[in-house]
């Protein structure tokens, strides 16, 4: 019976703080949730596991610019540049290998100190001579494009075959592989929640919502072995030629991002300080915080995460173009970010909001492109989501406000 009251105190806890505004990735679940029912009953082809590993591959570089978009929402700042940085990164990272002959290994680390330069000029313009983040990364935006179009050439294409870049996209780990992979992450997630709640506890503190992550790590587990046993069955229509299982080798990139990028924000004065800064500027500045520099170090990864992002359309496509990160790429990142959970306000939102909200995006793209609606409704439904999003967001932010 004390076991039931305790759990049913820690669902009114959580609940307290939903009412109080803080729903976090709550929306964005539910949203992926019925998403995911939808589609499945109206496509025989959507829950199958060799969509499963195209939705993750198709979604992978606009998570990670949203990963990067991220940092620079959580000041209430903007980065409408972060597409067309991943695709002057990636040509870069291209022609180092293809017309320069640099091994990967040194390319790739070049392209991404390009972003994080590019990202330093944006970061000065804001934080140094105030001009709105708006303003600058739209100028960014237009100089961007032009520079890539001057790499590239207008029309044309430069191929890339270094096999290790197209593996990102293109290879999978060996089954052995994705399931000692998935044992580690899924070890490594419960073990950090544990020694939280365990500090918590030598602190003093009462964890009234311990059963809830308990239940909540279940269904988490549970999803993550179902998703592996999924990708590590054959997705090969002719398996005898080429055999496709495993999980694709980009999700471990992705993952090695997140923990970094969690990290960075969660157990570091850096990452208080992006709260803070985000949260009111001139408290945070009274208290001794440098604001400028936080903003330019925000501008800083978000554009190095764009260069990976580089990268990743690179493999994905075994080429660079003149569109590479344009089109609607910017506006998907942005809206990944902010149906994920991260406000547009400033200070609310985690890096792992961008990877949810990465999924709606890449969900509802797949989904509808499997029952043939054509790209006008896509983008219509996109966009209805995303003011969908905002709207709670803003709702949320005037509930806690009240409270």
């Amino acid at each position: 019976m004390s076991q039931d009251l305790n759990i049913k105190q820690s669902a009114n806890d959580w609940w307290s703080k939903v009412k109080a505004g803080q729903v976090g990735a709550l929306p964005a679940l539910l949203g992926l949730f019925v998403l995911c029912i939808v589609f499945g009953i109206q496509s025989s082809v959507f829950l199958t596991p060799g969509n499963l590993a195209n939705l993750l591959t198709q979604a992978a570089a606009v998570i990670v610019i949203a990963m990067g978009l991220v940092f620079v929402l959580l000041l209430g700042e903007i980065d409408l540049s972060a597409g067309y940085a991943a695709g002057v990164c990636g040509a870069l990272l291209v022609i180092m290998i293809t017309e320069m002959d640099y091994p990967w290994y040194l390319a790739f680390p070049i392209s991404v100190l390009a972003g994080v330069l590019l990202g330093a000029v944006i970061g000065y313009l804001v934080a140094q001579l105030k001009i709105p983040s708006f303003v600058v990364t739209l100028a960014t935006f237009l100089a961007f494009q032009g520079l890539l179009l001057l790499l590239v050439g207008e029309g044309g294409t430069i191929r890339i075959e270094d096999p290790v870049i197209l593996a990102v996209e293109n290879k999978n780990l060996s089954v052995s592989y994705s399931w000692i992979f998935f044992l580690l992450t899924a070890g490594a997630y419960l073990l950090s929640g544990l020694l939280k709640f365990r500090k918590r506890k030598k602190a003093g503190l009462v964890d009234n919502l311990f059963k809830l992550w308990v239940i909540k790590t279940f269904v988490w587990i549970a999803i993550g072995t179902l998703a592996t046993w999924a990708l590590t069955v054959e997705r090969s229509n002719n398996p005898d030629l080429v055999s496709l299982r495993g999980i694709p080798y980009v999700v471990p990139v992705i993952l090695v991002l997140l923990v970094g990028a969690t990290f960075v924000l969660s157990r570091t004065s850096f990452g208080l300080h992006i709260y803070a800064v985000g949260g009111n500027a001139e408290a945070a500045r009274r208290a001794g915080i440098n604001v400028k520099m936080v903003r330019i170090t925000a501008f800083m990864i978000c554009t190095a995460f764009a260069a990976v992002a580089g990268m990743i359309f690179v493999s994905r496509a075994n080429s660079i173009s003149p569109t590479t990160g344009g089109s609607s790429t910017l506006l998907y990142a942005v809206g990944a970010a902010v149906i994920g959970g991260t406000s547009l306000f400033g200070g609310k939102g985690k890096v792992s909001d961008a990877i949810l909200g990465g999924l709606v995006v890449a969900v509802i793209d797949n989904g509808m492109a499997l029952l043939g609606y054509p790209a006008g409704i896509k983008f219509m439904v996109t966009g209805a989501v995303l003011l969908i999003s905002a709207t709670i967001d803003a709702v949320s932010r005037r509930g806690a406000s009240t409270t």
